[in-house]
């Protein structure tokens, strides 16, 4: 059903058309702007939505230079023959329309494709148009095989008849008016005087608007010139038959009518992306059916308009009171304007909305006294409401601006409050703005109506436009009659006649109006009070991010520097190793090489520290389990999972149902062993033969059980005990190949299974 027409003109929609017109390229959009409807179809609405968000941020629609050939179409349907300046028009518009679409394949994979699926492939006859006309419209010479010949044949006739009458000027000197060859119909001449005309022999032409000459063909070019205007005709003939196939080949085209649609559609679409641009527009979004919702929405027509915040739903009918010129109107026309551009498919002037797809928008807005119809301004606004209420529904809008004016006020307040229940009772959603108090009570006390009001600046007797909903609006009629000059007199007299009720309603509004404005100080002291406590917050943040960077680059200074003195160590070690190979040497050496095995240690960089640092449970951390009953050592960490190592047997459980085992902690003066080979005690003589390799990666492994090998032979200790774990066997392996080279190693094996089983090697050591 189309909307109402007088609802489109009361709420300025004409305005928008214009504007969409405006912003057209082609006279096919801007008649398609001019007549844009709003639809109640959501699909159809939310499709344009995409269309026109394809044209913003998608393809650059450019459309300029394509013509409405819609006429000259149907002029060739009819049979008429075209111009060549027609076809030319004709041909320059399908092809135009052709690149439109290639640019549309080529950039855009959204609705706008669907679109162009309606422009036509009209390149066979845009080929044979422009290879038979030229940039003037004239038909080429080689258009045709004839036309071509005809030309080659009229011209030099034209010089061998110009040169034969060129002979003849001396001769007929005196007699002619100029001594020139002219043209007269088609046919050579020459000008001679009308006094001496009979002289010449030949046929007259044509005269001069005069009479003083005559233009006569001699008889000597006669036959000539009836050779030229053979030819003439022949050629005219063929240009004609060209002309006229080629309006039938435009005429047969029957994808053109389609094709114009199209370019219209797509000019519509762009226009309403610049329209989006140029008004700062956003897109709006579908909302369930009396549901409305805009941020910051503001009137586009309106030259620096204040954004305001309108909600409907719960809320019903909003009743917005207060101050002429306040903004009420505006406000009221914000709303109808964003729904009827939303449901032509068109972005709206809001930060955000959310807006339902209506039937209709009822509107009664406006002074439309109709002497012809007898009607006052009232019986006027009498008659729209009654359509109002006829069609008022969930699905409608209703917009009425002044509610209960134009008669007695207590008539005028008991008639709005009876229109004001129907339409809650017909779940009408909607605006209503009123003047009177009455009815700023009944939105007190009903469900589903709610007060709200225009700010106004009562110290320079000026409005805010800013919409405060929750609070009716005071008139401020008597406060503004005080700052424009009323006698005092007149304006106590004024308040006595108020009486007793519509004194208390206005101090209580004023109350209110007080408690607000505390409130909103109030508000704004918290968000400053906010904003600071953000930017502390901030600040403290970016310290603690400065320290955290600072420690990680010392961290990493130290681990450097750690890592650096550790491979001195090494070095060193490798060196000792080789001149430990002479018996001389060996005890010295043996002690300089404990002594820097321990300060290789102490200098080797830590192992990074878990996220968890609480969980002290590691690969190589004697567990008890108690639904084994058993204990022993972590294998591997798996997550929240673990390998442990009970006796012969490998078990899997989960890290909750272990504990740890406390180490027991060393006698006095005994140093802690760390992974790898170490010395027992402080004598040079004291050897602890077991190696601890676990955690360990396999170069390094190799590199410490290497050295615990040449140490034990030097040392004469042996057999020496390798615990490496089991794990997936990679470390076991890559230790047992290294063993077998080993010149030292007289003979290995596994460690018995209640010692450790695969998880540990035993290397005899040669002495």
């Amino acid at each position: 059903m189309p909307f109402d027409a007088r609802a489109l003109n009361a709420l300025d929609f004409p305005r928008v058309r214009d504007a969409l017109a405006e912003r057209s390229a082609t006279s096919l959009g801007t008649e398609r702007a001019r007549a844009l409807q709003p639809s109640d179809d959501p699909g159809r609405i939310a499709r344009e939505l995409d269309e026109v968000e394809d044209a913003l941020f998608g393809v650059s629609l450019s459309l300029g230079g394509i013509h409405d050939i819609r006429e000259l179409h149907a002029r060739a349907q009819e049979g008429r023959v075209l111009s060549g300046q027609e076809l030319l028009q004709a041909a320059y518009s399908l092809d135009g329309a052709m690149t439109v679409k290639r640019a549309i394949g080529a950039n855009s994979r959204g609705p706008l494709r669907e679109v162009a699926l309606g422009l036509g492939d009209h390149s066979e006859l845009v080929r044979r148009v422009l290879s038979a006309l030229d940039r003037e419209g004239q038909v080429r010479d080689d258009a045709s095989p004839r036309l071509r010949d005809l030309r080659k044949r009229i011209e030099p006739l034209r010089g061998r008849i110009r040169e034969k009458l060129a002979s003849t000027l001396e001769k007929w000197a005196d007699v002619l008016q100029e001594h020139i060859v002219t043209i007269r119909r088609d046919r050579y001449v020459l000008p001679v005087q009308a006094s001496r005309v009979g002289t010449v022999q030949g046929i007259i032409v044509d005269a001069s608007a005069t009479g003083q000459t005559y233009f006569v063909e001699p008889a000597a070019v006669t036959q000539l010139n009836n050779e030229l205007t053979r030819l003439i005709l022949d050629e005219e003939a063929e240009v004609r038959r060209i002309l006229t196939d080629l309006s039938g080949a435009f005429a047969a085209d029957a994808d053109v009518p389609m094709t114009l649609i199209t370019v219209g559609e797509l000019d519509l679409i762009a226009a309403k992306a610049r329209l989006a641009r140029d008004w700062r527009l956003n897109r709006p979004e579908q909302a369930p059916s009396g549901q409305y919702d805009l941020r910051e929405a503001r009137h586009p027509l309106i030259e620096n308009p204040v954004s305001n915040d309108i909600a409907l739903g719960d809320t019903k009918l909003l009743l917005i009171t207060g101050p002429n010129m306040g903004g009420k109107t505006a406000t009221l026309k914000t709303l109808g304007l964003a729904v009827l551009m939303h449901q032509c498919g068109l972005y709206v002037a809001a930060a955000s909305a959310q807006l339902p797809v209506v039937q209709d928008v009822l509107v009664d807005i406006g002074d439309e006294q109709s002497i012809e119809a007898s009607l006052s301004t009232f019986a006027s606004h009498l008659k729209h409401l009654r359509y109002v209420l006829r069609h008022a529904s969930p699905d409608t809008l209703v917009l009425v601006d002044e509610l209960g004016s134009g008669t007695d006020p207590d008539e005028g307040a008991a008639l709005s409050q009876a229109i004001i229940e129907t339409l809650l009772t017909q779940n009408a959603r909607g605006i209503i703005t009123s003047h009177l108090s009455p009815l700023k009570l009944f939105a007190l006390e009903t469900p589903g109506l709610k007060n709200a009001s225009m700010g106004f600046q009562l110290d320079t007797l000026s409005p805010t436009y800013h919409l405060q909903v929750g609070q009716p609006g005071r008139s401020y009629a008597l406060a503004i009659a005080g700052r424009m000059g009323l006698p005092a007199g007149v304006l106590a007299r004024g308040e006595d006649l108020l009486g007793p009720e519509a004194g208390i309603m206005e101090r209580m509004l004023e109350g209110l109006e007080r408690e607000r404005r505390d409130l909103a100080r109030e508000l704004e002291t918290a968000t400053q009070a906010r904003q600071g406590a953000e930017a502390e917050l901030a600040r403290v943040r970016q310290e603690r991010e400065t320290l955290e960077t600072r420690r990680t680059e010392m961290l990493a200074e130290a681990a450097q520097k750690a890592e650096a003195l550790y491979a001195d160590a090494i070095e060193r070690v490798r060196t000792l190793r080789a001149r430990a190979q002479e018996d001389t040497a060996r005890p010295r050496v043996m002690q300089e090489l404990r002594e820097l095995r321990t300060a290789a240690q102490k200098a080797r960089p830590a192992p990074p520290a878990r996220e968890d640092r609480g969980d002290p449970i590691r690969v190589g951390s004697n567990v008890d389990v108690p639904a084994y009953n058993a204990s022993g050592q972590v294998l591997e960490l798996r997550g929240d999972d673990l390998v442990v190592q009970l006796g012969v047997m490998k078990v899997g459980v989960k890290r909750r149902d272990v504990r740890l085992k406390q180490e027991p902690k060393p006698a006095p003066g005994q140093p802690k062993l760390r992974s790898g080979f170490s010395f027992a005690g402080t004598t040079p003589n004291t050897f602890s033969s077991e190696l601890q390799l676990r955690g360990l990666g396999v170069e390094e492994a190799v590199e410490e059980l290497r050295t615990a090998i040449l140490e034990a032979r030097a040392m004469k200790e042996s057999p020496l005990r390798v615990v490496h774990g089991k794990g997936m066997g990679v470390l076991r392996r890559t230790l047992r190949d290294y063993l077998k080279t080993d010149r030292n190693v007289e003979s290995f094996h596994d460690a018995e299974a209640n010692q450790g089983g695969h998880g540990v090697t035993i290397v005899n050591v040669r002495r």
